[in-house]
């Protein structure tokens, strides 16, 4: 793991969000909590609401410095002056995603829990790994990533990783040591008080 006293925070946006009022709820969680990278992860598959939901986000985002992706849309990224894309293939389009956008964007990648596939990632040019989901979900096929998994990729491995899934304070004080990103998202925005659950999740990673 690098030299951070504790995990850095990824935050990821809800599915579905509204144009209203998601982007008033980002920036009190911004302004409160150093967030690292935020990804872009909607649902859909209009090309027109994915754009003006970054464009929203990315009003957020670039005055308080924080990077900024979009998962899989290579195109969107580019075009909309995005840092990167976030993939969830694992290994298998990074190597061709890295040379469209080039050496300074961000591409990262999910591998489930698949420490093979994490390696190759890596090797193609992954900015980092994400492994989960980290504990039990109805969602998926119930295969979780384990805190061994983390455990020696942290102590093998210099690409950053990122925690996502299913989290929360247990799994959080479990993994803070063997981590450098918490990829955070549907567990704090289907609370009532996003910044206040975000603040319960900073204070276990302690």
């Amino acid at each position: 793991m690098s030299d951070i006293e504790q995990p850095q925070i990824y935050l990821i946006t809800p599915p579905e969000f509204e144009l209203s009022t998601f982007p008033t709820q980002l920036a009190r969680v911004l302004d409160e909590v150093d967030v690292a990278c935020v990804r872009v992860a909607m649902a859909t598959r209009d090309e027109d609401r994915l754009s003006r939901a970054a464009d929203a986000v990315r009003e957020v985002c670039y005055p308080r410095d924080t990077a900024l992706v979009i998962s899989e849309h290579l195109l969107l990224a580019e075009r909309l002056g995005l840092d990167g894309v976030h993939l969830v293939d694992g290994s298998r389009s990074v190597r061709k995603v890295r040379k469209d956008l080039g050496d300074d964007a961000i591409v990262g990648t999910f591998c489930g829990a698949s420490r093979h596939d994490g390696m190759n990632a890596g090797e193609m040019g992954a900015d980092y790994v994400c492994f989960g989901p980290v504990a039990e979900t109805p969602l998926g096929d119930g295969t979780l990533a384990e805190h061994e998994l983390f455990e020696w990729w942290s102590q093998m491995i210099e690409v950053p990783v990122v925690a996502e899934g299913a989290l929360h304070e247990d799994t959080i004080r479990t993994l803070a040591p063997v981590t450098d990103f918490f990829g955070i998202g549907e567990e704090i925005w289907r609370e009532d008080d996003p910044l206040a659950r975000m603040k319960q999740f900073m204070a276990a990673m302690k």
